[in-house]
């Protein structure tokens, strides 16, 4: 292992404000929550883009096997 350990976490514990990285599927991206929106969903802005869309659109077909959510 490399000198930084990284702790993969549950969508649970995402908290508005915060930013993260989710790798799903083959795709990743880091984001910025600035919402909630029901339960497990929340409103995020990609920090690459700048595009506002919701979390649920990042897991719509399930949680992959290579599923990693960081927070940065």
């Amino acid at each position: 292992m490399s000198g930084t350990s990284k702790k993969i976490m549950s969508i649970d514990n995402m908290r508005v404000g915060k930013n993260y990285f989710i790798k799903n599927h083959g795709e990743t991206t880091s984001f910025s929550v600035l919402a909630t929106s029901g339960v497990n969903d929340f409103k995020i802005k990609d920090l690459l883009s700048l595009e506002i869309y919701q979390f649920g659109r990042l897991i719509e077909f399930g949680i992959g096997e290579d599923f990693e959510l960081y927070e940065i």
